[in-house]
């Protein structure tokens, strides 16, 4: 049955794999002694999860009438994570003037979730366009 609406496939994998990393995520940082929710973890799987729902639905819609572009807003679409990357996370990683292993962790495991479930939508709704 969900075959037939990818946007809510889409949104259906992408919550339940971020809500399944976040946990991990969580764990592994309380097990290792650092604080869980430090860095803007939260806020960086909600942000990533949001903006990657909106990038493919908006993706979903134009699928006909801008085919041969979709490439290009896909591209586009990277690029919107990055200036919110900039404008909300990079400021707070960089105020005691370096970005550890830990703040990168916490914004491009999720980013590197969302881009994969992304392009492997993107890449199944092309080849149903043909």
């Amino acid at each position: 049955m969900l075959k037939r609406f990818p946007v809510i496939q889409f949104f259906l994998l992408v919550t339940l794999t971020l809500g399944i990393s976040f946990f991990i995520h969580v764990q592994l940082l309380e097990q290792n002694g650092y604080p869980p929710y430090a860095d803007l973890l939260p806020l960086s799987y909600l942000v990533n999860g949001v903006l990657a729902f909106v990038i493919f639905t908006l993706l979903f819609i134009f699928r006909h009438r801008l085919k041969s572009q979709i490439g290009f807003l896909f591209m586009g679409g990277s690029f919107l994570k990055f200036i919110f990357f900039f404008l909300l996370f990079y400021p707070v990683y960089k105020e005691d003037g370096t970005m550890d292993k830990l703040e990168f962790a916490a914004f491009f495991v999720p980013y590197s979730i969302c881009l994969v479930l992304e392009t492997v939508f993107t890449a199944k709704m092309l080849q149903k366009l043909d």
